[in-house]
């Protein structure tokens, strides 16, 4: 049962420790130590329960529904074109002070809104939770199944917990105008890089 969890606990890790729109939303807000912590036991609720539908049943969904995983794919591909375009607004920005003003005056429920729009908007987590996850931990014996859904989220809890503590602790280093535009003009690239893979694989490029 050990190696079952494990194989969850290095599965899990090894597809969220990318950088995405929920690694990027959840680093930004503990660089700006603002509900950092929040939002980081939110991404984590939201993946335990991706990961746990995708395991137990969720991935057939997508797989006797391929127009479903079409229009979540889409719906992807512009949010994530949206978020980039953000990102590189705030890098290219001439007032950053102003536009790090604006941003910090987001009460609690606009960030949870932004949160769940990061995550549940995201076609990569409906990819990684139901399809790669799920097809794996599907086909296990019931109790191995259960062990290997722990290791899964075990893995995704840590790493969001930790990067939003990282993030703050680095804080005075990283919470510059310099390293504010160099990291919201990379985050942009990557939403926009994110976002031109999911259309090619859509238009079977």
């Amino acid at each position: 049962m050990f190696a079952t969890f494990l194989q969850g606990l290095a599965l899990s890790a090894a597809m969220i420790l990318p950088i995405g729109p929920q690694n990027a939303f959840v680093m930004s807000q503990g660089i700006r130590r603002q509900y950092h912590l929040m939002i980081a036991a939110l991404c984590a609720l939201s993946d335990i329960l991706l990961i746990c539908a995708g395991i137990f049943g969720g991935s057939a969904l997508l797989d006797r529904s391929p127009t479903l995983l079409f229009l979540v794919s889409w719906g992807g591909v512009a949010f994530l074109l949206w978020f980039g375009w953000g990102a590189l607004r705030a890098a290219l920005s001439a007032a950053p002070q102003q536009l790090q003003a604006q941003v910090n005056k987001q009460n609690r429920w606009r960030l949870v809104a932004s949160m769940m729009a990061v995550t549940w908007l995201n076609p990569h987590v409906y990819l990684d939770t139901f399809v790669v996850l799920g097809s794996l931990g599907g086909r296990l014996a019931s109790a191995e199944r259960t062990w290997f859904a722990l290791g899964a989220v075990t893995a995704s809890t840590l790493w969001f917990f930790g990067l939003a503590i990282l993030a703050a602790l680095l804080s005075p280093w990283l919470n510059t105008v310099k390293a504010q535009r160099v990291i919201n003009g990379v985050v942009a690239m990557v939403m926009w890089g994110i976002a031109l893979q999911l259309a090619r694989q859509n238009l079977h490029f």
